[in-house]
This record gives structure tokens, C-alpha cells and sequence, in this order.
């Protein structure tokens, strides 16, 4: 019988959480269910092994950075909305740097959750992007363009590569006013 309280949704919380606490060293069954107070065999009542653990977690992460830029978004428009969703992004990925390099991988082709959840979050850019009338192509390259610069600089600050002695949050802001200038003089 499986411990009261513990489902699947449980064991890919606390799964998320090690990973974010535990970057360095990786997550495995072992540790995850020494920390649920279960035995390893246990967990496969909840999840389908270690990449069935994996993907929970991509799922959630992506579904909750989606929900992070949605509400970053609501009420904003154009450069308020960009600025918003810039810094919402970041600081999601600063709170959560395990989770963080799951969410910007492409569905993959079979896995209709995941392409769910991944159109919702380019849906979220794309309603963005309608604010500086941009569509079809031209919305694809602007969400590209979003996400490199965006990703770029959480990349490599999650990842200690920014050292140098000047303010990090003066070098974001000048990156979102670089992208927001830069979409509103977006030509196709």
C-alpha cells in the first residue's frame, strides 16, 4: 500500500524541488525516495522510472513557467508586457536553476502533452507579439529572437558565468530594452 499522502503529483514536487537544490549532483530514485521516507521500488507505484520522473518534472516546470509569463503578461502590452515577462522569466529560472534547462527543449513529435504545453507558452509570446503587429513568420522570428536573448543571459547567469564586477540586474535591463527596441522597429 502505498504511504498516505504520497501520489504522483507529491513524488514530482519534491522531485523538482531536489533538483533545484541539488543541481550539481544530480537527482536520482535513491535520493528521492530517501527523502519521501520511502523505499526506491516504492516510487514506481507513482512514476514510470527515472524518465518518467523526468519528464513529470519537464511538465510541470514548462506548464508553471507558462502560467509565470502569463500572468507576468495580463493587463501589460508592447514594452510593459515585454519587461514583464522578461523579468518573470529570469526570476522563475533563478528559483528554479534544476528545472530551469527542462523547460526549453521542443516537444518531442509523440508526446501531445508536452506539445501542449509548449504551444501554450508560445501562445503566451505570440499574444505579446501581437501588440507590435506581428504574425505569422515574422512571430516566429520575434519569439525566437525573445527567447535566445532571454534564455542566453539566464543560461549563463544559472550557470556562475557572470562575474565580472557589474550589476547583473544593470546588465538585464539593458538586454529587455535591447529586445524591446529591437521589436519596435521589427521589420519582416
Amino acid at each position: 500500500m502505498p504511504r498516505a499522502g504520497l501520489d504522483r503529483d507529491a513524488v514530482i514536487d519534491r522531485a523538482a524541488t531536489l533538483l533545484d537544490d541539488r543541481t550539481s549532483s544530480g537527482l536520482n530514485l535513491a535520493v528521492l525516495a530517501e527523502s519521501l521516507g520511502v523505499r526506491p521500488p516504492s516510487l514506481y507505484k507513482h512514476i514510470d522510472g527515472m524518465a518518467g520522473l523526468q519528464r513529470g518534472i519537464m511538465l510541470r516546470a514548462k506548464a508553471e513557467l507558462c502560467h509565470t509569463l502569463g500572468q507576468a503578461a495580463i493587463g501589460r502590452s508592447r514594452e510593459a508586457a515585454i519587461t514583464g515577462m522578461s523579468h518573470a522569466y529570469r526570476q522563475w529560472a533563478l528559483e528554479h536553476p534544476g528545472q530551469y534547462p527542462l523547460t526549453v527543449s521542443a516537444p518531442a513529435p509523440d508526446d501531445e502533452e508536452d506539445r501542449e504545453v509548449s504551444a501554450a507558452t508560445v501562445q503566451v509570446i505570440f499574444s505579446v507579439l501581437a501588440g507590435y503587429h506581428l504574425e505569422g513568420d515574422d512571430a516566429v522570428d520575434a519569439t525566437r529572437f525573445l527567447r535566445s536573448a532571454l534564455h542566453g543571459y539566464v543560461s549563463l547567469e544559472t550557470s556562475g558565468a557572470f562575474e565580472l564586477p557589474v550589476s547583473r540586474e544593470r546588465s538585464f535591463e539593458r538586454v529587455v530594452t535591447s529586445v524591446v527596441t529591437a521589436l519596435s522597429k521589427w521589420t519582416g
